[in-house]
This record gives structure tokens, sequence and C-alpha cells, in this order.
């Protein structure tokens, strides 16, 4: 008896932790809608039903009380495919699921025949558990589930690193194999393989859905910050004083009139086309698309020389990140000067690509320029786009009256590795 409350305490424990520790990071997670969250609650104590159902199967095969152990083994062959079910509402809450809740309820209803009929499960007076025909009803089912739990995951997350994906597919494995060993070995255990299975990979799934939800978390933030900067690019004084220009281009030179429309129009379209560029883009076209913005600026600060010393165009970065700081350097640094400077120098670095944005306006103060929101792109959005998409730096080095230089460092692709 000593030995059996030992063992039960042994193989309790980790599973209690385990429960109780992702019962309360799922509490805690602030990505995780309050839907999913009421369904991985559900999920949890469902499982901690299955350890509970386990210990009295356990008991009660040493001791004759039929029709309750009838029940406790129904609920356990009812519970386990619905609790798969539960997973795929979770991961693909706009899928059709009658089917699949059709299937669980029918289950439920095949094993509960047992305390009438043998088409599942008898259990004879003699407290001995005999399979029906049907018994296998519930090890199907969950198979069944199983795959297509694994199918939905790798459908509804397809953007997942390969690493991470490798995290259903070996969950599903776990299970199957723990079901085999319960069923082949027939071992009297006191938590079934299957039970303490189910609860590991309740855990290995919440981290893989946890890191769906963040990565999910941060393209919202980033499809966020695309449009905020594409509403900041195009500000109604920039589009009123290139009409202007134009205008005035059609009297003097009609020629160079309608070359500016044509550089306008792609400097709308590019950025337009921004939005729906989550990738990385050449620093060749971000170079291209910043000198299209300077020559168009430049028809009404002639004063204002921009030169360009491109040496390195072996990488890439975020779209909108060289042309908002050469905007920057020109609205609020440069145009004041009679001989205003900007330079864009592009090199290769140790260890990856340097950008470099100096100009020789009024300067700023660093930290108040870093948290600004400004009607135009603020620094700090573009230093976090350049963080987050490519593991870059950006710093920025200015002095009140004397101008301002900005480093990007971009790291070569094979250190992201």
């Amino acid at each position: 008896m000593d030995q059996d409350i030992s063992m039960v305490i042994k193989v309790l424990v980790p599973l209690i932790l385990q429960l109780v520790g992702v019962y309360y990071a799922v509490l805690m997670d602030p990505y995780m809608q309050e839907r999913q969250r009421r369904l991985f609650f559900i999920t949890l104590w469902l499982e901690a039903s299955l350890v509970v159902q386990d210990l009295l199967s356990y008991h009660l095969t040493l001791a004759v009380n039929v029709p309750f152990r009838i029940f406790v083994s129904a609920y356990g062959y009812a519970v386990r495919p619905f609790i798969l079910v539960l997973f795929l509402r979770l991961i693909d809450s706009g899928s059709d699921l009658t089917l699949p809740k059709v299937m669980v309820g029918v289950n439920a209803a095949v094993y509960f025949t047992a305390f009438f009929a043998p088409l599942a499960f008898t259990i004879t007076e003699d407290n001995k558990f005999h399979r029906g025909p049907m018994g296998f009803m519930c090890h199907v089912l969950s198979f069944i589930f199983l795959i297509v739990l694994v199918q939905r995951s790798l459908k509804t997350f397809y953007h997942s690193k390969k690493t991470e994906s490798v995290i259903p597919i070996v969950c599903c494995v776990l299970i199957i194999t723990a079901a085999m060993a319960d069923t082949i070995f027939a071992v009297d255990a006191i938590i079934s393989y299957l039970t303490i299975t189910s609860v590991s990979c309740a855990v290995f799934y919440y981290i893989w859905l946890h890191l769906q939800f963040v990565r999910a978390h941060e393209n919202s933030l980033m499809a966020e910050q695309r449009i905020h900067i594409m509403m900041s690019q195009i500000q109604p004084h920039f589009l009123y004083n290139t009409l202007s220009t134009i205008q005035a281009l059609c009297l003097i030179d009609p020629e160079k009139a309608a070359d500016t429309v044509e550089r306008f129009g792609t400097y709308l379209r590019q950025n337009i086309d921004s939005l729906s560029q989550p990738r990385l883009i050449p620093i060749e076209t971000e170079i291209e698309h910043t000198k299209i913005y300077t020559d168009i600026e430049q028809l009404r600060f002639s004063h204002i020389a921009i030169s360009y010393d491109i040496q390195d165009t072996g990488f890439t970065l975020p779209a909108l990140t060289v042309q908002p700081l050469v905007e920057n350097a020109i609205r609020h640094g440069v145009r004041i000067r009679r001989d205003g400077m900007i330079s864009v120098v592009t090199r290769k670095g140790e260890g990856g690509h340097i950008i470099v944005i100096m100009d020789n306006g009024k300067g700023f103060d660093v930290e108040q320029a870093m948290n600004a929101d400004d009607t135009h792109i603020g620094l700090r959005n573009v230093k976090e786009r350049i963080e987050k998409m490519c593991g870059g730096t950006l710093t920025v080095d200015s002095t009140e009256g004397e101008g301002a230089t900005i480093t990007i460092r971009i790291p070569d692709a094979r250190d992201l590795i």
C-alpha cells in the first residue's frame, strides 16, 4: 500500500505541476484572445479529469464496483477525442467542426452503451475488462483527429519556422506511441502512458501556439507601421507643394513638368506598394525611391546638395528606411541652410553592411527625436523596423547647430541563421 502511494506521488506531482504551470501561463498570456483562453482552460480541466479518471480506474480494478468502473472507463474513452477537437477549434476558429462534434458524440454514446450492451466493452461481475467489437473506436477516431490536427496546424501557421513546425508532428507521434504502449503492453499502471503523454503534449502545444500568437501580433504591428509610414509619407503639404511646382513648370518648362509628373507618380506608387511589402527589399530599390523623392524636393530647394556614394549593394533592408531619414534631414535640417548638404553612403563593414546619412542642418536633441510622435516619421519607428525585420541597428549622433549623422548597420544574412 505504501508503495502504491509513493508511486502515485512520483507520477502525479509532475503532471499537476505541468497542468498548473500551463494554466497560469495561459491566464497571464497577453497574446491570447479570450475565446482561445477559455478553450485552453477547458482543455486543461479535461486533461486533469483524465488524470483523476486513471487513478479511479486503477483503484477500481482492485475493488468490485462494476457500475462505477463502467462509468469511469466510458468517460475516459469519450473525453480523449473531444480534447483533440478543442485543439482544432483553438487553432482554426473559422473551420466547420460539425462533423467532428457529431463523431465525438457518437463515440461517447457507443462507449456508454457498456451499461447495458457489450458493444464497446464490458466488465464482468468478477471485475474483468473485455473489449467489444467497437472497443477501438476511440483509438481510430483519435488517430484521425490527430492527423487532421497536424494538417490544420501547419496550414494555419504556414509561416512557421521549420523547427517550430516539428512540435505538432512530434506530439502526434508521441500520443500514437503512448496509445499503442497502453494497448500492447497492457501494463497496470496507476496513470496510463496516454494520459501522461497527453498532459505533456498540452504543454508543448501551448508553447507552439504561443509562438504563433506572438508572431501574428508582431505581423499585425508591422502592418500598422506600414500604413502609418505611407500616411506619414504622403503629407498634404508635400502633395500641395509638388502639385504647385508642377503647375509652375507647365508654364515655363513643360517637358520638365511632364518628367516631374512621372517621377511623382512613381513615388506615390512605391509608397503604396510598401503596404503590401512585408519582406526586405534590395538597397538599390530603396536608394532609387530616395532619389526620386530628393529630385522632386530639389525643384523647390535648389540650394540643397544631395550626394550618393553607393559602394555596397549586396544586402536587403525594410522598405522606406533610407528615404524617410533623408526626408527628415531636408524638412527639419538642411533646408534652412544656404549651402545645405546631405550625403548617403553605403559601404561594407565588419560582419555586415553600413549606411550613413549625414547632413549639415540645424541638428536636434536625439532623445526627444527618438520619442517624438510627430507628423513626420519618427526615428524610433524606423529603428524598430530595422531591429525586428533584419536584426540591424540604428544610431544617431547630432549636435544642435551643426547637423546630424545617422548610422544603420545591417548584419550579413548568414549571421541571422
